[in-house]
């Protein structure tokens, strides 16, 4: 428990998350541009959460002794990970019940005025896709039921690493 407890302490864990999340944010961009696979506005928002858990590995990996800078990650890891799961789950059933006019997405990101990423990073924000078409799988599995693993095990091992902290800091 303690090493749980500790793991954040040190810059090699929150590395470990940066590069993971790089890792599936530079797959996306292989499967748009390699595999000429368009990506939809939900595909977009997965990018964005899994861009916010790669900006907390970084935070975590530049501030890991600081409580600040690794309060502020695990918030961010967290809210990610939650948000990208409900993205996800959202994105299946779209594809579920693709033809249905209860599930459409739409074509322009919802984006803040003040933050128009798809403007500014069109190569990595812009939405061009179906969401309900499925183009892609793997062993039988859409991506957004793949990223609906990711994003669980994302939430899973932030749930176990936060419950130890918290418990190894009340022992103390």
């Amino acid at each position: 428990m303690n090493y749980l407890s500790n793991i954040t302490t040190s810059q090699k864990p929150w590395l470990l998350l940066a590069i993971s999340a790089l890792g599936l944010e530079l797959t996306a961009l292989f499967f748009q541009y390699a595999m000429d696979l368009k990506p939809c506005i939900m595909c977009v928002y997965q990018r964005l959460a899994i861009l916010a858990i790669f900006t907390a590995g970084i935070i975590g990996t530049v501030g890991y002794k600081n409580i600040f800078a690794r309060t502020s990650a695990y918030a961010l890891w967290g809210l990610s990970s939650i948000w990208g799961l409900i993205i996800a789950f959202e994105h299946i059933e779209m594809q579920e019940n693709y033809g249905s006019i209860f599930y459409s997405c739409e074509y322009i990101p919802n984006f803040p005025v003040w933050a128009p990423l798809h403007e500014w990073l069109p190569f990595l924000f812009e939405a061009t896709g179906d969401c309900g078409m499925i183009s892609w799988q793997f062993f039988g599995y859409s991506m957004p039921q793949w990223l609906l693993v990711v994003y669980a095990l994302y939430a899973i091992t932030f749930v176990v690493v936060l419950i130890n902290r918290l418990v190894c800091a009340k022992k103390t």
